[in-house]
């Protein structure tokens, strides 16, 4: 029998329960009906909180209780956006269950494609061999391949340049010196045996490092976790190992993949020092594109390798979900996290991702589909669309630089927010010269764009999902209080987000996948129409394919000139999203793909690449 509302809330009552609860939920319990019949929500007080948290076992200082508040009053804001979708009975979440996730699964057969490199680069030894600090993957590999260069020589120069310059960038956590030097020689014996393992055959390279290598910390950037040490490699770094690369770096993330900041310091951008590289991927970003890495492994969530790509100038590859193996990589979001390439051209993208993708048999979510790298591919043959209201300017603006999670109604913290959003704006409009030019020189290619605009749908709100996940990765960290180690700290921090999280009610957050089902349904509908997508880096569209897992491939578009607004001091700075821009600082564009067709894509990223040469643009301070 239904029970009577009216009763159900005397019952509560009872048990000194002033308003209508349930357990995990704090919609129920903020809302209450006005004389019109209509629910209105009411800000979240402390004392909901703590009613909340206790029905959900969870024990919350008063201090942090009191910072959880903005995020809350958000959260709860969201659930109204999906709800208002009217989704069908018949419409099913984002993921579905599979009895047979529990047995192991078996690998026969990786699909690995033929790999067309096409012509190869013409290249001189180098007199000196830091002349090739700079170089790509393509042209180091093949002055190997010819016997030119030394694996070890390249390996130890790099190891030189990351102690030269780490100083100045903060991007290492741990060297993994013994081990580069003892693969390096290993390369090299096979090549005086005429052995060659590929393109990567006797490259350095820099891992993220919250990718697992067995002897070597894997710190994950947080404080609390410094010495930290997994038994076994990740599945990356046995594919690059089996492809010949050479491992030399352990490299810099904010704490648990959050921003640029990690126990160590903030790591700085190559061409200024006075921007944090932004993150997660914020060393693997800053190396490769000072020339101290031949390319990196980063890891992406919702925008790791995008945005630290874009703030450095180097070619990212955030690959199809799924498409890379995450076995020995930290999870902070089953379905959003993704590993790629940082590199300082799209054709070496290509050529790590050849190496590096397919199912392992252990991460579950990994597929078996087609990668195949071919370089004389004719691009021309692709339908290209284009991001119109992002180009123009008419699209909602983001608000990631705002300061967020601070007691509503303070005039100083309203003053701060107005003022970040007018900056924001200010660097925006700026930018968008850049974004039109990326615009005519398409057209100079012979691209026909076909203008196309993202569904509108309520992608914030699905965006919960993300530190839903992450909590329940962290669960142990926050029920034991040991969150307080790590170094951020403030409400915008994963200690914070954590906490709101476990008041995310269960409801919502199915609710919330069946919603990111029609996302996916209704992006992937617009690849029915065109193969790629022109868009700018910044804007929804970052959310919006992280929770629908497209490819995509980020490439350096301009640097800014001398009157570019400059962003704010590392000392004024209280959102790490703020420190962006300033004249001679790298700009991006993004090109985005249907699932899985992450070869073709790239085969249109670097015709574009090939056409304006931003990529050869080298950091001042780090040049040879």
């Amino acid at each position: 029998m239904q029970p009577d509302r009216r009763k159900f809330l005397a019952v509560c009552s009872s048990f000194g329960f002033a308003s209508t609860l349930l357990p995990g939920t704090l919609y129920a319990l903020a809302t209450q009906a006005s004389s019109s019949e209509e629910k209105i929500a009411p800000a979240i007080t402390p004392q909901m909180v703590d009613q909340a948290a206790a029905i959900a076992g969870v024990s919350l200082p008063p201090e942090t209780r009191d910072a959880m508040l903005a995020g809350l009053n958000e959260q709860r804001k969201g659930f109204s956006q999906v709800r208002a979708l009217k989704m069908p009975n018949s419409l099913q979440p984002a993921y579905a269950f599979d009895p047979l996730l529990a047995r192991p699964a078996v690998v026969t057969d990786i699909r690995r494609d033929a790999v067309s490199l096409g012509a190869p680069p013409v290249l001189t030894t180098p007199r000196n061999v830091e002349e090739l600090a700079f170089a790509t993957v393509r042209e180091q590999g093949e002055l190997i391949r010819a016997g030119k260069i030394t694996s070890v020589a390249l390996t130890e120069m790099y190891l030189a340049r990351l102690r030269k310059y780490d100083p100045l960038l903060h991007c290492v956590i741990t060297l993994t010196e013994e081990r580069a030097l003892a693969h390096a020689r290993e390369a090299d014996a096979e090549t005086a045996r005429g052995k060659n393992r590929g393109p990567l055959h006797g490259i350095p390279w820099g891992a993220k490092d919250l990718i697992a290598v067995k002897g070597y910390p894997t710190t994950w950037g947080g404080r609390g976790f410094e010495t930290q040490q997994f038994p076994d490699d990740a599945t990356v770094v046995q594919r690059l190992d089996a492809a010949g690369a050479v491992l030399v770096a352990k490299l810099s993330l904010g704490s648990l993949a959050m921003n640029d900041i990690w126990f160590g310091g903030r790591t700085r951008n190559p061409w200024n020092l006075e921007n944090g590289s932004s993150g997660s991927s914020a060393g693997s970003a800053a190396a490769t594109a000072a020339g101290l890495v031949s390319f990196a492994i980063g890891s992406e969530t919702l925008g790791s390798i995008s945005s630290p790509s874009s703030r450095c100038g180097d070619s990212g590859l955030r690959p199809t979900f799924g498409f890379v193996p995450r076995t020995g990589a930290m999870a902070l979001s089953w379905t959003m996290d993704k590993l790629g390439p940082i590199c300082r051209a799209v054709e070496d993208c290509a050529l790590v991702m050849q190496a590096i993708y397919g199912p392992d048999g252990k991460d579950i979510s990994a597929r078996n589909e087609k990668f195949a790298w071919d370089a004389n591919f004719d691009w021309k043959q692709l339908r290209v669309g284009y991001l119109k209201s992002e180009f123009e300017g008419t699209a909602a603006e983001s608000e990631s630089a705002m300061v967020v999670g601070l007691p509503s109604g303070d005039e100083k913290v309203a003053a701060a927010q107005r003022a970040a959003r007018e900056l924001a704006h200010k660097r925006r409009e700026y930018d968008r010269k850049y974004d039109k030019a990326a615009l005519q020189a398409l057209d100079k290619m012979g691209v026909q764009l076909v203008p196309v605009e993202m569904p509108n749908l309520p992608y914030d709100a699905m965006a919960n999902l993300l530190t839903a996940e992450g909590a329940a990765a962290f669960d142990d960290l926050t029920m034991s209080g040991r969150d307080r180690l790590l170094n951020g700290q403030t409400p915008d921090d994963w200690p914070n987000l954590f906490r709101i999280a476990r008041l995310y009610p269960a409801v919502e957050y199915i609710q919330a996948n069946r919603a990111r089902t029609l996302a996916v349904q209704q992006v992937s509908a617009l690849f029915d129409h065109v193969d790629v997508i022109v868009t700018p880096t910044p804007g929804e569209q970052l959310t919006i394919t992280n929770l629908t897992g497209h490819p995509a491939v980020i490439v350096p578009n301009g640097l800014r000139g001398p009157d570019a607004p400059p962003p704010a001091s590392l000392e004024q700075d209280n959102d790490t999203d703020d420190l962006v821009g300033g004249p001679g600082t790298p700009t991006s564009l993004t090109f985005l793909g249907r699932h899985y067709d992450d070869a073709r894509l790239l085969a249109f990223a670097r015709a574009y690449q090939l056409a304006t040469g931003f990529q050869l643009a080298r950091p001042p301070k780090f040049a040879v």
